[in-house]
């Protein structure tokens, strides 16, 4: 069946009158209120600091380098059909705050492991985190406000460089890593089935998907913004979900500074 020219004309202007007005994506209009404000590249920087701080698993990624080393060809372990030179790949890994520069995780690194074999042969890493609202998150009717595709995630670019020992000592490295990962006692520097050391992720770039996007911040954090967040105002931002956080996980304030 068609619709006249003209009735058809009418029906489209009336529905055009009466549909919202566009989505500002990735920016604020003038005219949107303080109240529902897109976050600012500061704002999304603090948010980020903070899960850093909660978080303490994460997944680090790196690239196999193009040719393999006589150090790195471990003849007793099963090797790939193909060639995996420039190929990227991400893995689990634990990391924490246990230096002055707490905006630069703190890693135990595993020589044997492909992460640490890769960044020995040059690769760059990418520290990998999101945001999980603990489960005392309070209701809610909008089926969007807790889905994934809804949370903070983002990733840290940068390189991995060794802590030095006097640093290991003076800040007691080793008792703060294993008071949020006490299993990695196992294989701290010196046990006697891997090789290991502390190491730190150095942090040049940070890419930050706040969530959706009419709502949240997507793109790139400076490293000024990201290294610049102050420890006051990482323990007064609040995450999705997290209203009472400290409450429900026997954290206090301090220790949420201290992380």
């Amino acid at each position: 069946m068609f619709l006249p020219t003209g009735l058809l004309l009418s029906i489209l202007l009336l529905v055009s009158a009466s549909a919202p007005p566009p989505q500002h994506i990735l920016s604020n209009p003038p005219s949107f209120s303080t109240e529902y404000r897109i976050p600012t590249v500061h704002q999304s920087a603090v948010l980020a600091r903070r899960i850093l701080g909660l978080s303490s698993i994460a997944t680090l990624s790196t690239v196999f380098p193009a040719t393999s080393s006589v150090e790195d060809d471990f003849s007793t372990l099963s090797h790939p059909a193909s060639d995996l030179g420039g190929v990227p790949i991400g893995l689990m890994d634990y990391y924490a705050s246990c230096s002055p520069q707490t905006c630069n995780p703190t890693i135990l690194a595993i020589s044997i492991a492909t992460t640490f074999r890769n960044t020995r042969a040059g690769s760059n890493v990418t520290l990998s985190l999101r945001w999980h609202p603990p489960i005392t998150a309070p209701p809610s009717d909008d089926i969007y406000t807790y889905s994934p595709a809804n949370m903070p995630r983002f990733s840290l670019v940068g390189y991995i460089e060794p802590v030095p020992t006097s640093e290991v000592l003076s800040y007691d490295v080793e008792a703060c890593f294993l008071n949020r990962h006490p299993d990695a006692e196992a294989w701290l520097p010196g046990n006697k089935i891997h090789q290991s050391w502390w190491g730190r992720l150095v942090v040049r770039e940070v890419y930050w998907i706040g969530g959706f996007g009419d709502r949240a911040y997507i793109g790139w954090i400076p490293e000024g913004e990201w290294s610049g967040v102050s420890e006051d105002e990482i323990a007064k931002a609040r995450l999705v979900g997290e209203d009472g956080y400290e409450k429900y996980t026997g954290l206090v304030e301090q220790e949420v500074l201290e992380l």
